[in-house]
């Protein structure tokens, strides 16, 4: 019979369980996953939610595409991270780089005290990627975990959903996050303030400048360098069905993720440097 604390119908969240819950999590090789996202402005069209919203929307998505009987624990998100970029506008929340990385290297130490040693950082704003290397990085280091750096932007979209040009440049408030709260949060966007922001990115490449704000080789950047309202994209392309189809294809890879950081075999993981000597 199985253990009465992996029993599926538990909650997957990490604060809905019990102490010898969590360490007969650990003890069955499970996987925790960090939500991290951010209170930061998306132009008028969208909520201060939204990185957070879509974070827990894509998470709820994929928990039951996870196969049975993998052991998995969801932490309470980080919903605060680093949103310096965004600092100029009314509304965003932000931490500073050094706080911000301190309290995801804390809560990863906090879960390898628990007995974890997979860890899942999945990361659903740009903003956060440089804090997401180095936290994994420092975890890996001290603590010899299996961090797993998920920025669900990174992920590969379905073939064709958007034009080559809008998942460039539309990174911030355009059709991609317009059609997921679309489909996740539709009472929280204000459609009539849907509309084209046009990137500092798109102009210059459409000059055929190899220097962009993102790319190849990119400058830091500060949301209004891109568009004076803070959005970037063309939120007239997102729909609610567009949402609904990103939103199952981003689940369906984060779910495969965590099966496979399950799965993963930990003595890959040496403990000193590499012998170079075959």
């Amino acid at each position: 019979m199985p253990d009465p604390a992996l029993r599926s119908a538990a909650s997957p969240w990490w604060q809905d369980r019990t102490p010898e819950e969590i360490t007969v999590l650990a003890a069955a090789d499970g996987v925790a996953l960090l939500p991290l996202a951010a209170i930061e402005q998306h132009g008028e069209h969208l909520p201060l939610s939204t990185d957070l919203d879509i974070a827990l929307g894509l998470i709820d998505a994929a928990l039951p595409r996870v196969r049975a009987g993998v052991p998995l624990c969801v932490l309470p998100p980080l919903a605060v991270g680093l949103s310096l970029e965004h600092s100029a506008f009314a509304g965003t929340l932000s931490l500073r780089p050094e706080t911000a990385l301190a309290v995801m290297v804390e809560l990863g130490e906090r879960v390898a005290a628990a007995g974890f040693r997979r860890l899942v950082l999945f990361n659903s704003h740009g903003g956060n990627k440089a804090l997401v290397d180095l936290a994994a990085l420092k975890l890996r280091a001290e603590r010899r975990m299996l961090v797993v750096r998920a920025n669900y932007f990174r992920f590969a979209p379905p073939a064709d959903v958007l034009p080559a040009d809008e998942l460039r440049h539309g990174l911030h408030g355009g059709a991609l996050e317009t059609a997921m709260m679309l489909h996740l949060s539709p009472g929280k966007v204000r459609s009539e303030r849907i509309g084209h922001f046009e990137s500092l990115g798109h102009r210059m490449a459409a000059a055929g400048q190899f220097l962009g704000p993102e790319g190849e080789a990119g400058f830091a950047w500060m949301a209004q360098d891109l568009n004076a309202c803070g959005a970037a994209g063309d939120s007239r392309l997102a729909t609610p069905a567009l949402g609904a189809r990103l939103v199952g294809h981003f689940a369906g890879q984060l779910a495969r993720l965590i099966e496979e950081a399950h799965a993963f075999d930990l003595a890959r993981l040496a403990d000193g440097p590499l012998d170079r000597s075959g």
